[in-house]
């Protein structure tokens, strides 16, 4: 809007360009696996492990059996043991696909939907029979014979003629006309795309795919409004009742062609989700200690590789441990999905790898003789299986990926993470009831000079992570998953300010800029016992003319990481009666 300035004067304006752009979400840990439900290999951030029941579930059956699989385990005693927030990527077998609303009809036209609800979670899990479709499959109360916790029901109400709003509820499938469980409530939506209160902007219709371009995986977002709601999607609006209020707030009772619009309202009634696809109760699926080489779980490995990929994106997906348990090195076709695993840590530099190197009742030697096949810092490998209370009830056998995670969130937030994750300070296994094997001293020491972390059972003392090494080969620092951790700590912190430099001119300012943020960092690492000493160089010494010139800026970090006290001698000597002791 043009302005008038006739006489003299002092006129303030205001421009607000402040938008705040979201960043990245930093999380923990990161998980990989089958679940009951959820969105498929879309990695999803879930904040506790109820934000993890809602969105990916947790049992289901197989046939008679009610199952539950590692990737729920894992969630579990990630947060039983202090995580924040997970990173949880659902990897199926086969096409999934969402569940569509069953038909919600309006008061003038039977035949078509004023619009549709798709539900974000995929699989056969969604589907049950339909309130107005299928009387035969509900009991007297109302509730659906084929109603779960798992699956969904939408209810219309409060239908507004004079206004053109109703109200659109999400209830769990296996709630009652008598006892509602209402999950969203979204009130006065409206079908109008030019209201305020338009069904898209206020449910959300947005829907993800993966997508690739060239050798690179990734999620792609279909849809123009973001989803406000945790469950379901408006697929579609068939039946638009645009600008259904004239200027003055009046009704408009026809649109162009003469129909009414209060005709395409939706009636008051309710129904259910039908017509997805993807099952998770696969014949001949193995579970727990069963899995083999082609069936773990109900996947074979290849099917991992999507979701591993999609990970490479370090912009969009932050973490600091990933693990997968169900896949395991010895296993046939498995090394190949681990290795990527792998490889997408070492890519990344910023997360290091939990993996399981051998299946249940294996040995000593069968786990050492595969550890010395594998070589990486950003990896590492921990030994025997533990059994875990289940959520159907049972005591189940599970890799040691399950519950690792779980240990390195406990380390990080009792201390940090370039304390060791092991000991009977901070590598007590919670939610363990017990180890495969209660190992021998002898068999800790072979198993640790074969770069696999022993899993000790202390009498009196619990289950506990006897042993911090990488299945890096070489002996030197790096050997250790403290010292891994703390460079992972330092190159992020330093990475994410030398960001604040792209673009910057290159000059004596800008790099005391960095400095100053810096080597208070780093000594605060000192104080809290991360390192022994450190220097960071950027000055003309290693940004000279030509480096300049280059449109370079260097700089050169020089640490000194502390060391672990591992190896503990107490010498005891017996003395005389009358020695003299000096202090």
């Amino acid at each position: 809007m043009a302005e008038t300035i006739i006489s003299p004067g002092v006129f303030t304006r205001e421009n607000d360009i402040a938008l705040v752009q979201p960043g990245a979400v930093e999380v923990g840990g990161a998980i990989l696996g089958p679940t009951a439900k959820g969105p498929v290999e879309e990695p999803t951030v879930v904040t506790s492990y109820n934000d993890f029941v809602r969105k990916f579930g947790t049992t289901f059956k197989s046939g008679s059996v009610t199952q539950e699989y590692f990737t729920s385990l894992a969630v579990k005693n990630y947060f039983q043991n202090g995580g924040n927030t997970c990173l949880v990527t659902r990897v199926v077998s086969g096409s999934f696909t969402s569940a569509t609303s069953t038909h919600i009809s309006s008061s003038a036209n039977g035949s078509t939907q004023p619009f549709e609800l798709k539900t974000i979670g995929k699989g056969t899990i969604f589907n049950a029979s339909s309130a107005s479709l299928d009387p035969g499959g509900q009991y007297s109360d109302g509730s659906l014979k084929s109603g779960s916790a798992d699956n969904l029901r939408w209810e219309v109400s409060n239908v507004d003629n004079s206004k053109g709003t109703f109200t659109v509820q999400i209830r769990r499938g296996n709630d009652s006309r008598t006892n509602k469980v209402v999950l969203e409530t979204f009130n006065n939506v409206s079908l109008d795309p030019n209201s305020n209160n338009y069904i898209e902007s206020v449910i959300g219709n947005q829907y993800k795919s993966v997508a690739s371009d060239g050798d690179v995986n990734y999620v792609k977002t279909t849809g123009e409004y973001v989803n406000k709601s945790n469950y379901v999607y408006v697929s579609a609006v068939n039946s638009p009742t645009l600008n259904y209020l004239a200027n003055n707030g009046t009704t408009v009772n026809v649109d162009g062609a003469g129909n009414s619009y209060s005709g395409s309202l939706p009636s008051v009634q309710s129904g259910s989700f039908q017509g997805a696809t993807g099952a998770n109760d696969i014949a001949g699926a193995n579970y727990t200690k069963d899995i083999n080489n082609t069936n773990t779980q109900g996947l074979i490995p290849g099917n991992y590789t999507t979701a591993i990929s999609i990970l490479q994106n370090q912009d969009e997906y932050q973490f600091n441990v990933i693990s997968a348990p169900g896949l395991v090195y010895s296993l046939t076709g498995h090394s190949t999905p681990i290795d990527s695993l792998i490889s997408l840590a070492e890519t990344r530099g910023d997360c290091i790898a939990v993996v399981d190197l051998r299946d249940y009742a294996s040995t000593v030697a069968n786990v050492t003789t595969t550890a010395s096949g594998v070589n990486s810092s950003y990896a590492a490998t921990y030994w025997p299986w533990v059994q875990v209370q289940s959520e159907t009830g049972k005591l189940v056998w599970a890799p040691a990926s399950t519950v690792i995670p779980g240990v390195y969130a406990f380390n990080d937030n009792s201390s940090a993470p370039w304390f060791a994750p092991a000991g009977l300070v901070r590598g007590g296994i919670g939610g363990v009831v017990q180890a495969e094997q209660r190992l021998t001293r002898t068999q800790r020491d072979t198993l640790y000079n074969g770069k696999v972390n022993p899993i000790a059972t202390f009498p009196g003392q619990g289950i506990a992570v006897f042993g911090q090494k990488t299945l890096q080969t070489q002996p030197t620092a790096l050997d250790r998953v403290n010292v891994r951790r703390l460079l992972i700590e330092i190159k992020k912190f330093l990475g994410e300010q030398a960001n604040n430099l792209v673009f910057e001119q290159n000059t004596v300012a800008t790099r005391n800029a960095f400095l100053a943020t810096v080597n208070p960092y780093l000594e605060s690492i000192v104080q809290r016992s991360g390192l022994f000493a450190y220097r960071v160089v950027m000055d003309d010494t290693n940004n000279t003319a030509d480096v300049v010139d280059r449109n370079l800026l260097v700089g050169q970090i020089y640490i000194q990481p502390a060391k672990t006290a591992e190896f503990i001698v107490l010498d005891f000597t017996v003395e005389p009666t009358g020695a003299t002791f000096v202090a």
